[in-house]
C-alpha cells in the first residue's frame, strides 16, 4: 500500500498562487508515476500534471502548461504542485495520485491505484 496525504490547498484569489504539496509512504516502490488530479462540482476528475519519479518526465494538461509546477523530493518522498496566475476555473478538490504508469495514460484517473483525501483550491474573481 501507497500512503498519500495532500496540504497547502485554501482560498485566493485571481492571480494569486498557491502550493500544494503530496507527502508519499508505505510501499512507495509499487509506483513509478505520481499525478495530481482536479475535480470540480459536477464535473469528471480530470489530470492536471504528473511526473515520472524514476526519469523525471512531466506532464502537464494544455489549460495548466505555463502556470503550473510539478516537482518532486525524493529524499522527502514528497511530490510538490506549484500554481501560479490561479484562474477561477482552476477551483476543484485537486488530490495526489500514485501509480505504476506503463504505455497508459498519465491524465487517466483508472490509471492510478492510490489517492489521497484531497485538498480544496478556491479561486475567487
Amino acid at each position: 500500500q501507497v500512503q498519500l496525504v495532500e496540504s497547502g490547498g485554501g482560498s485566493v484569489q485571481a492571480g494569486g498562487s498557491l502550493r500544494l504539496s503530496c507527502a508519499a509512504s508505505g510501499n512507495t516502490y509499487r509506483s513509478n508515476c505520481m499525478g495530481w488530479f482536479r475535480q470540480a462540482p459536477g464535473k469528471e476528475r480530470e489530470g492536471v500534471a504528473a511526473i515520472y519519479t524514476s526519469g523525471g518526465g512531466t506532464y502537464y494538461a494544455d489549460s495548466v502548461k505555463g502556470r503550473f509546477t510539478i516537482s518532486q523530493d525524493n529524499a522527502k518522498n514528497t511530490v510538490s504542485l506549484q500554481m501560479n496566475s490561479l484562474k477561477p476555473e482552476d477551483t476543484a478538490m485537486y488530490y495526489c495520485a500514485a501509480g505504476f504508469l506503463w504505455g497508459v495514460a498519465w491524465y487517466r484517473p483508472r490509471s492510478y491505484n492510490y489517492w489521497g483525501q484531497g485538498t480544496q483550491v478556491t479561486v475567487s474573481s
